[in-house]
């Protein structure tokens, strides 16, 4: 179902509530993806940030799933009739921890629906405020920006590649194999095609591999940071992608602290030096 820009502003203001619980065997699963020896699966234990995203998990019906794998729109999100939709940016503030079995809510609701022109053609942006509390009240603000695009035209050329914003402290090597990605679309009932439908990903939505998960590249970089310094916590984070990463394909983690050591800048580089994910983080502690 396509709409008009009116219809599609109309849209702004809807909400949506759901629960859950901070149950276990997430919190190991997602540990043993991301290869840490540790997990914080006991009682009242504190969830890592990001971490959050192993639950309210979508379980919309097969037969309500639209041709990319996510829930057809028209539901809680605006019925856009641009094919590509890519995580293109968020924002968060951490106000105190979830914690391993804890019964939480979250409240959603459409912020904005923006019309945009882009270097690819025209863009829809919608935005999307979570506000997630646990048994001691708002834990995490939540925002993020999701991008619906064209689809790709033949011979468009790709945007320059960014180089990386400053000299790394810290940079961890890594590739991401159909196996991570697999397990990460599980644990987040991730429908979305583009991470482990290899024909549809490269002959529908024109992709040259496997889309690795924004989410997935961003928990990776606040990983990196917390190897690093897990003295220091993180108030506040924001991110923007900037350029896919693929399958199978090396890169690396970097990151450095401010000079005052009150922020943290995080990026991630593909296998040609260009930035793909950038991140802030206003650290305490």
């Amino acid at each position: 179902m396509a709409a008009s820009e009116n219809d599609l502003q109309s849209w702004i203001g809807k909400t949506e509530t759901t629960e859950d619980t901070i149950t276990r065997t997430p919190v190991t699963a997602l540990a043993a993806t991301l290869d840490r020896p540790d997990a914080p699966d006991g009682k009242g234990d504190a969830l890592p940030p990001l971490w959050h995203w192993l639950y309210f998990l979508p379980t919309t019906r097969a037969s309500q799933l639209g041709p990319d794998g996510h829930a057809a729109r028209g539901e809680f999100l605006p019925p856009v009739s641009l094919p590509r939709r890519m995580w293109a940016g968020s924002r968060f503030t951490f106000h105190q921890p979830l914690r391993v079995g804890e019964q939480v809510s979250r409240t959603s609701r459409i912020k904005n629906v923006a019309n945009k022109q882009g270097r690819t053609g025209a863009l829809v942006i919608v935005t999307v405020q979570h506000e997630i509390h646990g048994e001691s009240g708002l834990a995490i603000t939540e925002e993020q920006d999701l991008a619906y695009r064209e689809a790709p035209k033949p011979g468009a050329p790709t945007p320059p590649p960014a180089p990386a914003p400053a000299e790394a402290q810290w940079s961890h090597e890594m590739a991401a194999d159909p196996v991570l990605l697999f397990r990460y679309s599980a644990l987040t009932f991730n429908g979305h095609r583009i991470h482990y439908d290899y024909p549809y990903t490269t002959q529908v939505e024109g992709y040259p591999g496997l889309v690795v998960h924004g989410p997935l590249i961003l928990t990776l970089l606040v990983e990196g940071l917390t190897r690093e310094h897990p003295d220091r916590a993180i108030g506040k984070l924001s991110m923007r992608a900037m350029r896919p990463l693929f399958h199978d394909t090396p890169f690396s983690i970097q990151g450095r602290l401010s000079d005052d050591g009150r922020e943290a800048l995080l990026w991630s580089l593909d296998a040609e030096g260009a930035v793909t994910m950038q991140a802030t983080a206003e650290l305490t502690g």
